[in-house]
């Protein structure tokens, strides 16, 4: 077999991990109704499923940046594997909420390892010539499967019972570990220095800080306690990081304005994109009535558009640059969520797809075409970095996107006035508003990032001559 054969079935096997763990993650947001009747629990803690998950996976993304150096990705990819099986398995079993929660921790330690693995192969292993079509497929990936999640999640149960969500992934997750043993293959770098465990510690502890604060907006003082002790504990990793014999992550990266704007964009595309995969079911059931079925089925059409825009995408910006689909991108994710907001009275299962059509196209020129233009603004030796650091910060927007899309319909359901529907749609208002902001200030950090890139090219070219 060639090489390049070999490379595309090692990526695709870190790639289905990706998948499976990704889709797992936004499946169970079409359940929350249920399980907030099952488990006799508020739905501000049912959603702690998901994003006690995404939490997971960004603290175990830290680590990568060291392991993938000192560790062959092989052997990374089969402790995912068998971490993912193995949450699967207590999930489908449970008949009690903590449990539950565990289970989801440890299928979040999978995604957390096969995600930057998935990237550190296409951005260490594939030409410069298909490096836009490769993270375009990745992006896909990212992108589709937290899509397609509600929808299966919304056909499983409307056929068989929620728990049938995991004993159906465990034969691709078992495709995922057979391939994965036979196909990955990296060179590690190895390094002398030691794994930095106090950063680790301080950073977990602050994004934690974080997401709690978060939920208890609106219901508790505590949470601007909470927030502070986050920063606190933030300021703490960055000077442990920074001080310490060895680095969790080369933060020296972020010096860039370029970098630093690219991580905004990339972080509130993502936050908006899970943030909608949640708030749009949970709206469509409680303010639209609709059922089960048909609030997973809203998002299917822009799973599988998402599907066909991440691959062209990445050619597009192979082709034209990646300003070019960045810019038209940042402006359709904004005219996409301005739809939802000003639409809203008017808003049926219908036209939500719609609107949300609008918002992936844009979202898929965008995500991919992101994390790839910034791979080339810094040193080659650094790209490891960009990876740990960007996919740490996609699935900790994705964990901030759940609990406040959450949090602010159940604060509506809690203190609104009317009929349980009418104070979901307030809720949904307040969500769509949220939504538009972040958008807005995603385009404006895609304009001011190329007009930097463009300014720092001028002068290479004027230095040159």
């Amino acid at each position: 077999m060639e090489k390049s054969s070999k490379v595309n079935l090692a990526i695709f096997s870190a790639g289905l991990m990706t998948f499976i763990g990704i889709l797992n993650e936004t499946s169970m947001n079409i359940t929350y109704p249920l399980l907030v009747k099952e488990f006799h629990q508020p739905l501000a803690t049912v959603q702690w499923i998901t994003t006690a998950y995404l939490l997971t996976v960004t603290i175990v993304m830290g680590t990568t940046a060291y392991l993938l150096k000192q560790v062959p990705a092989r052997w990374l990819h089969l402790g995912a594997a068998l971490s993912f099986i193995c949450g699967c398995i207590i999930c489908a079993l449970t008949s009690s909420f903590p449990l539950m929660l565990a289970g989801r921790i440890i299928q979040g330690i999978a995604t957390g390892f096969s995600t930057p693995i998935m990237f550190q192969l296409i951005f260490t292993q594939v030409t410069k010539q298909k490096l836009g079509l490769m993270t375009g497929f990745a992006g896909m990936i990212i992108s589709f499967a937290p899509a397609l999640g509600p929808t299966y999640g919304g056909l499983v149960v409307s056929s068989a019972s929620w728990r049938m969500i995991f004993w159906l992934l465990l034969p691709l997750a078992l495709v995922s570990l057979i391939g994965g043993q036979v196909y990955i293959r990296n060179q590690v770098s190895g390094q002398k220095k030691k794994f930095d465990a106090p950063s680790l510690l301080l950073l977990g502890l602050a994004l934690f800080a974080i997401i709690y604060a978060l939920s208890l907006i609106g219901t508790s003082s505590l949470s601007w306690l909470l927030l502070l002790a986050g920063a606190v504990l933030f300021t703490l990793f960055v000077f442990v990081n920074k001080r310490g014999n060895s680095h969790l992550l080369n933060l020296a990266i972020f010096k860039e304005k370029t970098v630093c704007l690219a991580a905004l964009t990339y972080f509130f595309l993502q936050l908006v994109n899970i943030g909608l995969s949640v708030a749009v079911p949970v709206y469509a059931q409680y303010a639209l009535a609709a059922s089960s079925l048909i609030s997973g089925l809203i998002l299917l059409p822009c799973s599988c558009m998402g599907a066909v825009i991440s691959p062209f995408a990445g050619k597009l910006a192979d082709k034209r640059g990646f300003k070019f689909p960045l810019t038209l991108g940042g402006c359709l994710f904004l005219l996409g969520n301005c739809l939802l907001l000003v639409l809203q009275p008017l808003l049926t299962p219908v036209l939500i797809v719609v609107c949300h059509i609008v918002i992936r196209f844009g979202f898929n020129l965008s995500f991919a075409n992101t994390i790839s233009n910034t791979s080339t603004l810094v040193d080659r030796k650094n790209v490891a970095d960009v990876n740990s650091s960007f996919n740490m910060l996609q699935q900790f927007a994705g964990s901030v996107g759940v609990s406040l899309a959450t949090d602010l319909i159940s604060l509506a359901q809690k203190t609104g006035q009317g009929t349980l529907a009418q104070r979901s749609y307030q809720g949904g208002k307040y969500d769509f508003i949220m939504f538009s902001c972040l958008a807005l200030v995603t385009l404006l950090a895609i304009w001011q990032n190329f007009r930097l890139q463009e300014q720092k090219n001028k002068i290479k070219k004027i230095s040159f001559l």
